[in-house]
């Protein structure tokens, strides 16, 4: 019956996991990929036989079955395309990339007619500017995040400027204030290198700093089940700060005054955590949970992430939230970590966790129940 179905993506973020994970579980994968960015997906990665596993049982070679090219992301929107994807039977899996190519939640939301593993309503919540939002959702789950600062004239403590770029509606640009006249050096430093707007300015959020180390909580919730799971957990590479960082000290302090800092995501690394951590974040998973489902039904469905810090004790070591991702993770590596091991017996990946889901609503008859 799964084969019924196709697992569609963009081609982008976390393509290869969500697709592997579902040649895995029996599904055809199809990706849609942007002209000139289509050898990851229609030729590394390409399926040599387009079954989802060879006559020896193993798995086959490649998880990309098939690739839709268009001249830009966006025009997946187009009526042409989407009857392409709704005629495969496709089930499509939304990530980071989706969001911001589309870079229109009202088009996702209503006329995006795709079935969509995830609650699409969801999605926008990432975005600061919209409501409810990320901080929203953290205040009705009682989860602690950066005191933040309305007024940068109340700035009192070290804290991190976020902004939107202006080349770049996607990224952010950062920098570092500990005062009101910091903050005004840093912005106009900032307009005078074309960063960002005095539009974009107005809508910046002032952070404070927390000093710890940073992690990320991938959890899957399953609607079915009414089971919240950690499926693994991760933390950033960066550019260039991370290079920088790594300098000696001499030369750090004068590179920096020349070099533009970013923090740039090029990769992650699999990170484990102090098993006395667990129980405080999957408390916080389950409140969080509880709180979409309140203030966008029907609430998570599948994959979200909590990025958090870390901080130091005394009295304990606290889990602070500085980001949330409602949606599929962009870490393929976090399956290195023994989570979901400890729960299935064997790591999974997110996306081989999704298909499981996929599969199993199916079989049960009650696929319209994940899907949006």
């Amino acid at each position: 019956m799964n084969k019924q179905y196709t697992i569609a993506v963009l081609g982008s973020h976390s393509a290869l996991d969500v697709c592997r994970g579902a040649k895995d579980l029996g599904f055809k994968t199809l990706v849609i990929v942007q002209k000139g960015r289509d050898k990851t997906y229609a030729k590394y990665y390409k399926s040599q036989d387009g079954s989802p596993s060879t006559s020896s049982g193993r798995a086959s070679l490649g998880c990309v079955d098939e690739v839709i090219e268009l001249e830009k992301f966006v025009d997946i929107l187009k009526p042409e395309i989407q009857k392409q994807l709704l005629k495969r039977n496709c089930i499509f899996i939304p990530h980071r990339s989706f969001e911001v190519y589309i870079n229109d939640y009202n088009a996702i939301e209503k006329k995006f007619k795709v079935p969509m593993f995830s609650n699409r309503f969801l999605l926008k919540a990432e975005e600061r500017g919209v409501k409810p939002n990320q901080y929203d959702l953290l205040d009705e789950a009682k989860i602690r995040y950066p005191k933040q600062f309305k007024d940068p004239k109340d700035i009192d403590r070290l804290c991190i400027v976020k902004v939107l770029e202006k080349t770049r509606g996607f990224e952010r640009a950062f920098f570092f204030v500990q005062s009101y006249e910091e903050y005004k050096v840093g912005v106009a430093q900032g307009l005078g290198l074309g960063k960002f707007t005095e539009e974009q300015i107005k809508s910046a959020v002032i952070e404070e700093f927390i000093v710890g180390v940073q992690v990320n909580f991938n959890f899957f919730y399953s609607p079915a089940n009414k089971r919240l799971e950690l499926i693994g957990t991760d933390t950033r590479r960066q550019t260039n700060i991370e290079g920088l960082t790594k300098l000696p000290s001499i030369y750090e302090e004068e590179l920096i005054k020349k070099v533009d800092i970013k923090y740039e995501e090029a990769g992650h690394i699999a990170v484990t955590v102090l098993e006395s951590l667990l129980e405080d974040a999957f408390d916080m998973g389950e409140r969080f949970v509880e709180a979409s489902k309140e203030l966008v039904s029907p609430g998570v469905i599948g994959p979200f992430g909590l990025q958090t810090v870390i901080t130091a004790g005394p009295p304990k070591k606290e889990i602070i939230v500085f980001d949330v991702s409602p949606r599929m993770p962009g870490s393929p590596g976090i399956f290195s970590t023994p989570y979901s091991g400890y729960l299935y017996g064997q790591n999974i990946s997110m996306g081989k966790r999704v298909a499981m889901e996929i599969k199993e609503a199916i079989e049960k008859g009650k696929l319209e129940s994940i899907l949006t």
